[in-house]
């Protein structure tokens, strides 16, 4: 567990675990799994376009994410068309194109779908190290700004827009946030971590939890303990990290569903 290049996974999975968790709470209350999922599929393309312009991947992946997520945003003033409908088309067009420019700028193209899809948590270096930690700072520090009128907009729109809140701009200060946060992760541990990060502690928390800020505590906690045990059992079993991950994510996520039943039914 010393060698350098598992402290650095364990940096990188504890470092995004406690960017992600916090945020996802606001995901999964104001139910944007499927934004988050459209977003990182897009990461394909920003890849195939770095790696083609000869720049930087996760600039590059950052530019592409923050683009759909203002496309995503002017699409969803619309009502002819329901935004959940928007993000299917928006997800597979994105998954589709990313595979065919993949395949046109690079001669692995396997290994860098596998790579974009489910991540190597074991080959972070330490330039994506100063990715998360300084970049996850800047989104954290926006989201304790945002905290409360998007707190006030993710429980009735309406009402905060008429205590003031400027609903529009709250709302699309977060999409950049979460693009922000995605483009990041994308390119160090993959699609799967980077979604089940946003999702899992926070739907996992939700049923222990009496306020928001409970709720973000708890799916922080669960998150680093995620990561942590994942990484552990990974490097134990020789196992690939990011699913071992995301597997002790879902164990958590079902020991919640089985409390809460039982509470229910008890």
């Amino acid at each position: 567990m010393n060698e350098p290049f598992m402290l650095r996974a364990l940096a990188a999975g504890l470092g995004l675990a406690l960017i992600a968790a916090p945020l996802g709470c606001f995901v999964v209350w104001r139910r944007m799994a499927y934004f988050g999922e459209t977003v990182s599929q897009t990461g394909l393309i920003g890849v195939a376009l770095g790696i083609g312009l000869s720049i930087n991947t996760t600039l590059s992946v950052l530019v592409v994410s923050v683009a759909v997520s203002l496309l995503l945003l002017l699409l969803g003033r619309q009502d002819k068309v329901p935004i959940d409908s928007i993000l299917g088309v928006l997800a597979h067009t994105a998954l589709a194109v990313g595979v065919i420019a993949t395949a046109q700028v690079s001669s692995t193209r396997n290994d860098l779908l596998m790579s974009i899809l489910f991540g190597d948590v074991f080959s972070v270096t330490a330039a994506d190290l100063r990715w998360i930690y300084i970049g996850g700072a800047c989104a954290l520090a926006a989201l304790f700004y945002l905290w409360r009128p998007l707190l006030a907009a993710s429980v009735h729109e309406d009402m905060a827009a008429a205590e003031g809140v400027p609903v529009a701009q709250t709302t699309a200060a977060f999409i950049l946030v979460l693009a922000f946060v995605v483009a990041i992760a994308l390119k160090i541990v993959g699609a799967l971590v980077t979604i089940a990060f946003l999702i899992i502690p926070a739907a996992a928390a939700r049923p222990f939890s009496e306020t928001p800020e409970q709720m973000a505590f708890f799916a922080t906690i669960f998150a680093l303990l995620s990561a942590a045990l994942g990484l552990l059992i990974s490097y134990s079993a020789d196992i690939p990290g990011g699913p071992a991950i995301v597997v002790v994510l879902a164990a958590i996520f079902s020991v919640s569903m089985a409390a809460t039943l039982w509470r229910t039914t008890g």
